[in-house]
């Protein structure tokens, strides 16, 4: 599709020019057809609010959020309160001492040979600016699908596109443990009530 762009160059030639979108009337056996861009809307939902479902869960003085799509795929990612964007990331290792989840390898359909993960399993390490260290959890009990290597060279990712590139991993629940895991997370609402209780809790404090 052509995009809406002027020619920057006005009265010069431009090898571009015959690409640039015209706004002029069409007709389409005999009736006229609206230009593509004016069904553009700003407000259309994203992929996440049209396929996913967002979850929360809380280890520490850590929250992660959990995108859980309609057919079980889950991607761990941080949740938007999480200490780590204050402080700044450098650093995303899968290499949590005992295993290097990098090395997770799945076959087939069924994703078999894949890692099982408790919730509190460590998924991954982030270290910040400042030093400190968080073992990320899985977050759920699952298979462990892939993990998202890219962190590992582009860390910033995780604030630049959290709910996009920015997932630690993907992991894959059985059918018969979704409804408890899903009971076991906060959902938006919860959430969101959980982030205002602590606002609070810090100004109270702040007051003493």
């Amino acid at each position: 599709m052509a995009t809406a762009v002027t020619s920057p160059v006005v009265g010069q030639d431009d090898p571009f020019a015959a690409y640039y979108f015209e706004d002029k009337e069409q007709e389409i056996c005999g009736q006229s057809v609206r230009p593509i861009t004016d069904s553009y809307d700003d407000n259309y939902p994203n992929v996440v609010d049209r396929f996913f479902t967002r979850y929360y869960y809380i280890k520490g003085n850590a929250d992660y959020q959990v995108l859980y799509h309609s057919n079980r795929v889950c991607l761990i990612c941080l949740a938007p309160s999480h200490p780590a964007y204050a402080q700044g990331i450098t650093q995303v290792n899968f290499n949590v001492g005992n295993v290097d989840r990098s090395q997770n390898v799945v076959k087939g359909k069924g994703k078999k040979g894949g890692m099982i993960l408790q919730a509190d399993s460590t998924l991954a390490l982030l270290t910040t600016k400042t030093g400190e260290t968080f073992k990320i959890p899985s977050c759920i009990r699952g298979k462990l699908v892939e993990v998202n290597t890219d962190l590992i060279a582009e860390p910033k990712l995780l604030e630049q596109l959290p709910e996009k590139a920015g997932y630690f991993a993907i992991l894959l629940p059985k059918i018969e443990n979704c409804e408890d895991i899903k009971a076991s997370l906060l959902n938006q609402q919860q959430y969101e009530e959980y982030v205002n209780n602590n606002k609070q809790m810090e100004v109270k404090k702040d007051a003493l």
